[in-house]
């Protein structure tokens, strides 16, 4: 069989519509914490010759891996001399400017961009796919699946409008368009229209409020508290509650696990709520 003969499925598309192929002996540098650990799960450690200091999980299995900066302040000439074949980033969390110049010397750049939960079935096929754990991923996918059909088999709940604030001094949130506002639908909750931007800064005012059935303080970006929660709840008389950053917004391994922890949310709220 030729080159030419090889079948379309070994054509691995990423988020920007560029083509891959299969590379089971990769050399991975990932610049994205959640697929970090994806790529841990589906048994691709081994693989990893960096990730950012962001990248924290599976703990013990990333503490061996060379930190290579943040998300957003890389340290090319450390990527450099990792001499990566493959480079994971994310359109959110990686700069543009970082990923072109990345692109100068290592051969691949696979671009990410999951922004509904059922896009991480593509995603895990797609990590799976060029770095030679298609069976793994297949499993995952399976278990993924398995997970959001019984989310969406629950009873619908009431239809509730959550402002889901990611940052204060800017108070910050979310917009209809973003990954965590595609979580929360799967809930049949929205988010209110704040403007145009994707992460918009909003003032408190009696009429935002007067709109909301609650209001959820993530842990990340911002380290909110429960003792945030607690005062603001006071301040502004509607449930006030705080939810797990990483269960919300990453993509990947958490995403399996921030199905479930949508239930629970879900259940909060109906307690909070009376």
């Amino acid at each position: 069989m030729t080159d030419s003969d090889n079948s379309l499925d070994d054509v691995l598309i990423d988020a920007l519509g560029h083509a891959h192929r299969p590379a089971p002996d990769a050399r991975i540098v990932s610049l994205v914490p959640s697929i970090t650990e994806l790529l841990c799960d589906l048994d691709l450690a081994s693989q990893l010759v960096g990730r950012t200091g962001f990248c924290i999980h599976p703990k013990a299995v990333v503490a061996d891996i060379p930190k290579v900066g943040g998300t957003k302040d890389v340290n090319l000439e450390k990527i450099r001399k990792l001499a990566p074949t493959h480079v994971v980033v994310n359109i959110d969390e990686n700069e543009k400017p970082t990923v072109d110049a990345l692109a100068q010397f290592v051969p691949n750049v696979v671009v990410t961009h999951p922004l509904v939960p059922q896009d991480n079935l593509a995603l895990a096929r797609l990590m799976g796919g060029i770095f030679g754990a298609r069976e793994q991923a297949a499993s995952w996918c399976a278990a993924f699946g398995d997970e959001l059909a019984r989310l969406r088999a629950l009873p619908a709940g009431p239809a509730r409008t959550v402002l889901y604030c990611i940052w204060q001094d800017p108070w910050m949130s979310v917009s209809k368009d973003t990954y965590i506002a595609a979580m929360l639908a799967e809930l049949g909750w929205r988010v209110p229209a704040l403007g145009a931007a994707r992460y918009p800064r909003f003032d408190w005012s009696e009429a935002l409020v007067d709109g909301l059935d609650a209001v959820l303080l993530s842990t990340e970006p911002y380290r909110f508290t429960e003792a945030h929660a607690d005062a603001l709840e006071k301040q502004i008389g509607i449930p006030v509650l705080l939810v797990d950053g990483e269960m919300m917004s990453w993509y990947g391994s958490r995403a399996l696990a921030g199905l479930r922890y949508l239930r629970e949310v879900r259940a909060m709220l109906e307690g909070s709520a009376g």
